[in-house]
């Protein structure tokens, strides 16, 4: 049987995921019906919006999001596929491949932003 406390830091863990589950699911409905993006297709053009040059290396980038790297490997291909970035090769280092931010790409983010923080403040502070 456990303690109180650990039965708390247990509802607590239980209360982040359910939150977590609740903010993502809306973040997904809404940048996918209103702009065509997933959450991670987000979070990666925000990564690269606020990167240096609008551009990072592909390691980073899978590290950001959150993903295996087979997975961002995808992800990059889907956003080279619709137009959002680019990928090259490092001149330092001929294995090295950054991904970068095209035009588009920064507009598609800069439409999708405010609905993303539209549905943060909604989900995570109850604001209209």
């Amino acid at each position: 049987m456990m303690g109180g406390s650990e039965q708390e830091l247990v509802d607590e863990w239980h209360g982040l995921l359910s939150l977590h589950a609740t903010v993502h699911n809306a973040l997904e409905q809404e940048l996918q019906a209103q702009h065509g993006l997933s959450v991670s297709e987000f979070e990666a053009l925000e990564l690269l919006t606020s990167s240096e040059h609008g551009k990072c290396r592909g390691q980073d980038l899978t590290q950001a999001v959150h993903l295996s790297q087979s997975a961002a490997s995808r992800l990059v291909a889907r956003l080279e596929r619709g137009g959002l970035v680019e990928r090259v090769m490092c001149d330092l280092d001929r294995r090295g491949i950054f991904v970068i931010l095209t035009d588009e790409g920064h507009k598609r983010y800069s439409d999708a932003k405010p609905t993303h923080r539209s549905v943060l403040a909604r989900t995570l502070r109850g604001e209209n």
